[in-house]
Formats: C-alpha cells, structure tokens, sequence
C-alpha cells in the first residue's frame, strides 16, 4: 500500500459521546449497506471476560483506553465494517489517526439533554457512576469536541428518528465512496 494513494475507506466508524446512537444507527446501517456491525465495547467486554464497568473499576480507565488503542490497531485489516467506537475511543489522537486510513468518520451528537434523557436509566455505563452525571454528559463532550470535530461527517442525532440517521450516514457514506475522477472504472 503506497502512502501516496488516495484514502482508500473500507470501512464506517461511528464516533461521539455516549447516547448519541452510535449501536443503534450502526446497526441499522451496517443492514443497509450489507457490512458487519462491530460495536467496540461489546468486543473489549468479550475479551475481557467483564463488562467496561467492571474494567474501570478493577483495571482502571488507563488500561482500558490501551486495550482499546490495540483494538484499532488490528482494524487497519478489517473490511466492510460499520464500527460502533466507544464514547472516548477518539479522544486518543492515534485512533483517530489509525482509523482514518480504512474508515470514514462519522460523528453523531446530540444535546446533553437529548443524551441524558436515552441514557438516564442505563447501569452499564461508567460514567453514570459519578454523583453528578448530567454535570459529566455536559462538560465531557465539551473536552472530548476537539477530537469528535475531526470526523468526516458531523450529524445530529438528538432530534431525528434512529432510520432517519441511519439513511444520512449511509448517504454520506455513499458520496465518500464515489469515485471523484470521471474515467471509467469500478468501485
């Protein structure tokens, strides 16, 4: 593979903070465009043998965030994926480096509001622990925006229906993949 080839996008990477719909759109779209549906988290917790709760609290989030840095690392060889990533899967800048080679990224957001009202009732997500979780579903985001902006694809999920946001990526999804020269020539 030469470095001076154009981006070669194999794969969709759905990134954003937690309750944007990255599984549930991801799913729907790896249906409609007949790929794989990875969703990161649910791998690291079949790897690990315990949920991402549990790994914080036992493992800490350091080694999380490098069991997930090695997981995006043996993505470069994968193909025809859409790839529900974890919510700060993106804020370690070589991720987002590694899976910009295979993936178009797309980035789902949402108001806090909007997030706090799908995810309120939800145990299994570490950052709920906090005493104050709809303070964290504000001021993470905010942190984490540097790195979600660099997406391809920037998309409010907050305000339309899981279909509706699964047809937009698969739209733009489409349109990154289209060839832009006008020879001849297979896709």
């Amino acid at each position: 593979m030469s470095g001076s080839s154009p981006r070669h996008i194999e794969n969709l990477a759905l990134v954003g903070f937690m309750g944007t719909g990255k599984s549930s759109v991801g799913r729907v779209v790896a249906q409609m465009l007949h790929y794989q549906f990875m969703d990161t988290d649910e791998l690291l917790e079949a790897r690990a043998g315990k949920s991402i709760a549990r790994i914080f609290a036992e493992e800490g989030e350091p080694a999380f965030r490098e069991m997930e840095r090695a997981l995006v690392s043996e993505m470069t060889e994968w193909k025809r994926r859409v790839i529900a990533t974890g919510g700060g899967l993106p804020a370690g800048p070589s991720n987002l480096t590694s899976l910009r080679t295979h993936a178009l990224l797309v980035c789902l957001w949402a108001s806090p509001e909007a997030i706090w009202q799908r995810v309120q009732n939800q145990t299994h997500r570490p950052l709920l622990q906090d005493p104050d979780p709809l303070n964290q579903i504000r001021t993470l985001p905010e942190q984490r925006a540097p790195f979600y902006r660099q997406a391809d694809v920037l998309i409010n999920s907050g305000i339309r229906s899981v279909r509706e946001v699964a047809q937009q990526v698969v739209h733009q999804f489409h349109l990154a993949c289209t060839p832009v020269s006008r020879g001849e020539g297979s896709h």
